[in-house]
């Protein structure tokens, strides 16, 4: 049995414990002070920080996201896509007109004179080599700039960002007319990758043989030949700022249609210059003072008529499929300008008073070239072409036609024929203005246009043989198989029928109406020449002479007296029914001009003010310089000879006996 012991009752044994102690409690921490004072927030901040960073980067990515998604490969900024350019001259080399895309050889902008650069950076992006992409500090001057002036005086954006914006035209990504917020965030995001993506340099030289600088011409390097017929290169400091001037309004600014606005808006990049220290006052009154002129382009308002029609008519002379043309033709300037100059004298003159309100005039030489051409009143409203479209009833031009068949069927000028009235079944044309004398020559019957005359003839020759006789002069045009054909109620267009009659100026020789000289490349390459084939031989020269001199007798003293310019002249006047047409078709030794007025809608004009297209013809070719000359003596008409006399004897003896 095992027995415990208290320990006090153990045996020798005291035992002492130390007094049990009672441990104070640890002190509370601090607690931070009541009132104002508060401890650190940077924790708290740092937290709610990385948290907004974070939403800020989420929103601002899908932003970035959503406008940039379809932006093009900026790759593509290094090609170039354009159409073909045609550049057409004059026959003295003037320029008449472009069309197509006009782009020079690539421009590196370190082979270029400081100026020229200059030039581009004052009036476009002074701060170009100090931003981004996007000048903010720019933007907020252009804002506070056109608040102060009430309208958009200056512009924000950058030469990067122009460059964008001209890329994403080109991409077809938007119209130019485009002024969204969609189309503005595009060419910021745009302009800042091409910031990171190019060097200064590199953006530079791509805006400026990129950016459309007028007239079809794109890039410096083309508009330095269009405008100044020189290389980017050899540019003076005013030509430079001309070129930098067409960057806000190219049509506007165009030194070849607004010279005086060009010299102003260059005027304006100089003291840009001037103020960003790129060159001195001193310098800038130099540049005025030597300021260059444009080469030479016509400035006629109507010369596209006849431009459209040589890009109408090239492709019958050679592929041009992607091929860069120059095409000179044989327009001449000269007598264009005061072709363009008497229309509008015409127009301003008999307008209203005569109820005209279109004209046209082709001129051109003997052998076809054409040297004039006006299709209308006025291109911009109207393109349609009265000159080589318009299908017209000739009227009584074609009585030209007509005689010319009855000459060639042995007929003469001095032969006679019946002027009274004629009746064909319930067909009678009245003679207009004509008092018939019983009979009449063949001349005085063209020279006063008788219709019942050109009745006659027509059923002594044949209707045939006038159609066959109109085919061979190259009237083309459908013509009607009735005797109306002699009064010209066929169709015709101004051009045909001025051809017919240069047959008859060329004394019988076929005539082919040409306007091309010569094709090439812009190297100079000649893709095609004129073949001046030789002219066969279309009309006797005999009846050549005889048809002329009967055509000088209605400009001495017939239909076409009031048109006389004081000098030979020989040709046809031509009324359609009703005044919906008139013509005159005339020529002088070196000149054949066609004329024509009247109305679109076919409404007649009034024939108290006298014919609008002789006025045309007087006015232009009273203008035209001439060298003396006359045409081919024609036949005269045989002298009936007395029997041989025997005498004062024998005369007595015939008076006797009713000899």
């Amino acid at each position: 049995m095992k027995l415990s012991i208290h320990p006090e009752d153990r045996l020798g044994v005291e035992t002492h414990e130390p007094p049990k102690v009672k441990k104070k409690a640890p002190p509370p921490p601090p607690q931070p002070p009541r009132g104002n004072k508060k401890g650190p927030r940077w924790p708290w901040l740092l937290k709610w920080s990385c948290i907004l960073l974070i939403w800020v980067s989420f929103f601002g990515g899908c932003f970035v996201l959503w406008y940039s998604y379809d932006l093009p490969d900026i790759t593509k900024l290094q090609q170039t896509t354009r159409r073909p350019s045609i550049t057409i001259l004059a026959k003295d080399g003037t320029k008449l007109a472009t069309y197509g895309d006009l782009h020079g050889q690539m421009v590196n902008i370190k082979k270029l004179p400081s100026h020229v650069i200059q030039a581009f950076l004052a009036i476009e992006d002074r701060r170009f080599y100090s931003h981004f992409g996007v000048d903010l500090i720019g933007l907020v001057r252009a804002i506070w700039t056109n608040y102060r002036a009430g309208h958009v005086v200056q512009g924000g954006s950058t030469i990067t960002q122009q460059l964008a914006k001209n890329f994403l035209q080109t991409e077809k990504l938007y119209d130019v007319n485009d002024r969204s917020l969609r189309r503005k965030i595009q060419e910021a995001l745009l302009a800042i990758w091409l910031e990171r993506k190019f060097t200064k340099d590199q953006i530079l030289t791509m805006y400026i043989n990129r950016v459309y600088l007028g007239s079809g011409t794109f890039g410096l390097a083309a508009a330095s030949l269009h405008y100044f017929g020189k290389k980017s290169q050899d540019l003076s400091i005013y030509e430079a700022a001309v070129i930098a001037g067409l960057l806000k309004a190219p049509s506007k600014y165009s030194p070849s249609h607004n010279p005086d606005l060009a010299d102003q808006r260059a005027s304006q990049v100089l003291v840009n210059m001037v103020k960003e220290g790129f060159i001195s006052e001193d310098v800038k009154e130099a540049a005025l003072a030597l300021a260059s002129s444009t080469s030479e382009t016509f400035r006629g308002s109507a010369i596209r008529y006849f431009t459209d029609w040589i890009v109408d008519i090239l492709p019958s002379y050679l592929d041009t499929k992607n091929k860069d043309l120059v095409i000179t033709t044989t327009l001449d300037p000269h007598l264009q300008s005061i072709a363009e100059e008497k229309v509008q004298e015409v127009l301003q003159e008999k307008g209203e008073p005569a109820k005209v309100s279109q004209v046209a005039l082709v001129s051109m030489t003997p052998d076809g070239a054409i040297r004039a051409l006006v299709g209308g009143a006025n291109y911009k409203k109207s393109q349609f072409n009265r000159a080589t479209q318009a299908l017209r009833q000739p009227g009584s031009a074609f009585k030209t036609i007509v005689h010319l068949a009855a000459l060639e069927a042995g007929m003469h000028p001095w032969d006679m024929v019946s002027d009274l009235p004629v009746r064909v079944g319930s067909w009678h044309p009245s003679n207009y203005k004509h008092k018939s004398r019983g009979e009449i020559s063949l001349q005085d019957a063209l020279a006063h246009s008788v219709n019942s005359v050109s009745v006659r003839l027509a059923q002594r020759v044949g209707l045939s043989r006038i159609m066959q006789t109109a085919r061979r002069l190259g009237l083309n045009s459908p013509l009607p198989n009735d005797l109306t054909i002699v009064l010209g109620s066929g169709e015709t267009t101004l051009l045909e029928l001025t051809t017919a009659y240069a047959v008859i100026a060329r004394n019988g020789l076929s005539v082919k109406p040409y306007a091309i000289l010569k094709v090439a490349d812009l190297e100079g390459h000649v893709l095609y020449t004129n073949k001046f084939l030789p002219p066969q031989r279309i009309i006797d020269p005999s009846v050549t002479r005889e048809l002329i001199q009967m055509m000088q007798a209605v400009m001495d003293y017939g239909t076409g007296k009031k048109s006389a310019i004081g000098r030979p002249s020989a040709g046809k006047t031509g009324t359609t029914q009703d005044d919906h047409d008139y013509w005159l078709i005339a020529f002088t030794p070196e000149l054949i001009t066609g004329t024509w007025a009247g109305n679109d809608d076919n409404t007649p004009m009034n024939p108290k003010e006298g014919s609008s297209a002789g006025r045309l013809w007087h006015l232009f070719m009273s203008q035209v310089p001439y060298t003396p000359a006359s045409f081919p003596q024609p036949a005269t008409p045989p002298v009936e000879e007395s029997p041989p006399s025997g005498g004062l004897l024998d005369d007595f003896i015939d008076s006797l006996f009713g000899g």
